[in-house]
This record gives structure tokens, C-alpha cells and sequence, in this order.
């Protein structure tokens, strides 16, 4: 079994819809730790990186990226603990916060396995690309741009977390899933970029098992683990309504457990990022009881 060091990162400073930085607690309470110790991991809860208030926190002026200078430290942050939990041999679990928190925790997971010579392969689920740069966003809000600056994109700074290891992660080592909602930016940068796609068109068509296995075989070629970033819009609205942005046709209560599972029979899980929970929209703790449940199955739990 695993040895787990989770990480909360309550920030919303990405996202228009406010919320999301309750969500590491909303997880927490569903009793995330407890439930993986009984699965037989060792897990220590590392607590909270510290977010300011959206009201104490600067704007910016850079257009195109609301408060991009606040969140490029809060991910700085990020970045050094996932990359500590990984050198001291645990495995970190990201509790969200806006998705804009994964800049961070890939861009330290990069740096890991820079350092012993390899590369690390992205498997980023989401009903939404997260593509956009500053230039390009029409919302300014960067929960929708952490994978262009994983890739290279956009401002520097928040592109340069890995440190030397810039871009963080290979356009041919990431893996979409499960996408249906983008803007005309986001399709050319995919195209542009050449990130390999699997939208839900085609998980609709071949279903999950063939379409997971295709993302894991390549964003594992050749890489020495996967990270799996997790944005729970991914599923429908129907399983995970408390989130910050809802998109109908998602995949199935079943498919997203199914889909973890896989991950975590590939034996390449190096880390993992929960996302979007948001208490606010939530339905009796739904979304998070799921995002418990979802976590398990990445982590090895079985029907028998």
C-alpha cells in the first residue's frame, strides 16, 4: 500500500464562481483520511497552503489573468510541497480549490522526476481543456489556463514552477479526457500544440476501458509516472453538481470510478489532484462524498 501525504490548497482566486476554496474541507469531512487508512495506506494529512483572502489579494493589471500574481505563489507553495512529498517517498493527494492549484503540484512533481532524469506523463480529466493563456482568455480566469503554462504558455512565471525544467510537462506526454465544453482559442492551441484528446465523443463511442487505456499508454511512453489531475466536472452534473462549472454529458458515476481504477491498476499513479469541489452548489455533500469515493478507487479500493 501507499504512503499518502494529502495537501488542501482552499483557493478559488482562479475562478469567477466563489466556493471552490471550501472544498478541501467539504473533502475532508467526507472523511477522506480515514477511509483510505482503512483501505491499509499510511496516510498523513499535511493541512492547508496558505491562500489569501480574493479580498486581500491583488488584482493584478496584466489583462486577460485576475489575480495572477496571488496565485503564482500560492502554486509556487504548491509546487515545493509536492515535490518534498515525493522526495520523501509519499505520495501527494491535491485537495481543490480551483484547478489553477495543479500549475503547482505538477510543476513540482516535474521537478521530482527532473532531478532523477526522467519525465512525468499527465493524465488531465476535465470537461474542459484549460488550454487558455492571458492573451486568450475571454474570462481572464486562470483556472481555465494551468495546462498552457504546464506546456510552456503564457506568463513566465507561472510557467517557470518546475524551476529549470521548463516547459513542465511535453505536449505528448499529457493526456485529455473526458472534455466536451471548449472555446475557439482552446481547439487551436490543442491543435497547434498537438496534446492528444479524448473527448467524450469518443468515450461515448469505445467507451471508458479502451479510451483510458489509450490515454495511459501514451502519456506513460517513456515517462517514469503518470499524475493524474482530476476536475470534478468531468462527471455529470446528475453525480457531482457541487462544482464550479457544470457542463451536462459527462461521464457516468460508474465511468468515473471505472476510469480510476485503471489508473490505478496501471501501477503509475505518482500523485493526484481532486479539484472544483464546491460546497456552495453541492447537494448534501454529494460531490465531495464522490470525490472521497473517486480518490479510493484511484488508490487501489476493489469491489472484491
Amino acid at each position: 500500500m501507499s504512503a499518502i501525504r494529502i495537501i488542501g490548497v482552499p483557493m478559488d482566486l482562479g475562478a469567477s464562481r466563489r466556493g471552490v476554496d471550501m472544498g478541501p474541507f467539504a473533502v475532508r469531512y467526507a472523511e477522506l483520511r480515514e477511509r483510505l487508512v482503512r483501505l491499509g495506506h499510511d496516510v498523513e494529512d499535511g493541512g492547508n497552503v496558505s491562500v489569501p483572502f480574493r479580498e486581500d489579494a491583488a488584482r493584478g493589471a496584466q489583462r486577460g489573468a485576475h489575480y495572477l500574481g496571488a496565485i503564482t505563489s500560492v502554486c509556487r507553495d504548491v509546487a515545493a510541497r509536492t515535490r518534498e512529498a515525493l522526495d520523501s517517498g509519499r505520495t501527494p493527494l491535491l485537495l481543490g480549490g480551483d484547478h489553477s492549484l495543479a500549475t503547482g503540484s505538477i510543476a513540482g512533481a516535474a521537478a521530482h522526476y527532473a532531478a532523477k532524469g526522467g519525465r512525468l506523463g499527465l493524465i488531465w480529466m476535465d470537461a474542459h481543456a484549460d488550454v487558455n493563456t492571458p492573451a486568450s482568455s475571454r474570462s481572464g480566469n486562470v483556472h481555465g489556463m494551468p495546462l498552457a503554462h504546464l506546456l510552456g504558455h503564457g506568463d513566465h512565471d507561472f510557467a517557470a514552477l518546475a524551476g529549470g525544467t521548463t516547459p513542465a510537462i511535453r505536449n505528448a506526454d499529457v493526456a485529455l479526457v473526458g472534455i466536451r465544453e471548449l472555446d475557439s482559442a482552446e481547439r487551436e492551441h490543442i491543435a497547434q500544440w498537438a496534446v492528444p484528446a479524448f473527448t467524450m465523443k469518443a468515450l461515448d463511442e469505445r467507451g471508458v476501458r479502451a479510451v483510458v487505456a489509450d490515454a495511459i499508454a501514451s502519456a506513460s511512453r517513456d515517462t517514469s509516472a503518470l499524475w493524474v489531475s482530476f476536475d470534478l466536472d468531468v462527471v455529470d452534473p446528475t453525480h457531482a453538481p457541487g462544482v464550479g462549472t457544470p457542463v451536462p454529458g459527462g461521464m457516468t458515476y460508474r465511468e468515473a470510478h471505472l476510469a480510476m481504477e485503471l489508473l490505478a491498476d496501471s501501477g503509475q499513479l505518482a500523485g493526484l489532484d481532486i479539484v472544483e469541489v464546491n460546497p456552495v452548489l453541492d447537494a448534501k455533500n454529494q460531490t465531495a462524498e464522490l470525490a472521497v469515493e473517486l480518490a479510493l478507487s484511484a488508490f487501489g479500493k476493489r469491489i472484491v
